[in-house]
């Protein structure tokens, strides 16, 4: 199995592939774009639940909600639609966070049946493994959370629901960083629990976040979105942090290599 397929067959295992069709509604819903952003979504949930031999909770629960979306955007009057493109991506943002505290509630993370994917069954009933998989659930309510209330600025306060940084780039930064944590986290509690194993560092958990500084820069830039300095001063701290980031992660993969060999 080539590179490409084992990221791909690890990304469906992942948590990841789960809140997929919350991603792309949050990222994509707004004026205009309701009953395309709500297809979407359903069409990933779809995929997700065709895809499995078992569908978990949560590609049944994106199922059954991404479906009721839109076929309510579809029959609603064109006052409701008009409300529904305004705050939609905020319902349906809260709608996970409200999941996610739930399944915390009653002490089954969402995240587990993915966990399992990649954990042996030795493993899944012990305080270490539900642990993790509450950490990893609870950052995803945290991430959409921060993208509803970012909305939620957008939407009541500044009156544009499509403004650049409460519509697009804050709510990214939350996500990207969630989906980055997902694939951090387990690593970290691994390396606690068996010494053998490379404990990861801060940074590259940073590193994504770091690559949307130089795209946003650009973004800002051509929308005009803020001060012509402020956007440079984001690529530019882009490019500084990922090329430190980058030789960090390299001098650590050549410290692996030699406790290999030894």
């Amino acid at each position: 199995m080539d590179g490409a397929a084992v990221r791909g067959a690890r990304l469906m295992s992942s948590s990841i592939a789960g809140m997929s069709p919350w991603i792309v509604f949050s990222l994509l819903a707004g004026p205009g774009r309701y009953l395309a952003a709500g297809a979407l979504a359903l069409a990933v949930a779809v995929l997700l639940v065709l895809v499995r031999a078992r569908p978990v909770f949560l590609e049944l629960a994106g199922l059954v909600f991404f479906a009721a979306l839109t076929v309510t955007g579809m029959v609603a009057a064109p006052g409701a639609l008009r409300w529904l493109e305004t705050y939609g991506d905020e319902v349906a943002d809260l709608s996970l966070v409200v999941l996610a505290g739930a399944s915390l509630a009653a002490r089954t993370p969402l995240t587990i049946p993915y966990a399992r994917r990649t954990v042996p069954p030795e493993f899944w009933h012990t305080p270490d493994f539900l642990r993790t998989a509450s950490v990893i659930t609870a950052a995803w309510a945290l991430a959409f959370l921060a993208a509803a209330v970012a909305g939620g600025v957008g939407d009541l306060v500044l009156r544009n629901p499509d403004n650049l940084w409460t519509g697009w780039i804050i709510q990214v930064s939350a996500l990207v960083t969630a989906m980055r944590f997902t694939e951090w986290y387990p690593a970290v509690v691994r390396a606690r629990l068996d010494p053998s194993h490379p404990r990861p560092r801060v940074s590259s958990l940073l590193m994504p976040f770091v690559g949307l500084l130089i795209p946003m820069g650009v973004v800002v830039l051509l929308f005009d979105a803020a001060p012509r300095w402020f956007a440079v001063a984001l690529m530019v701290v882009g490019v500084v942090l990922a090329r430190a980031l980058r030789k960090e992660v390299a001098i650590e993969e050549q410290r692996g290599a030699r406790r290999d060999l030894k």
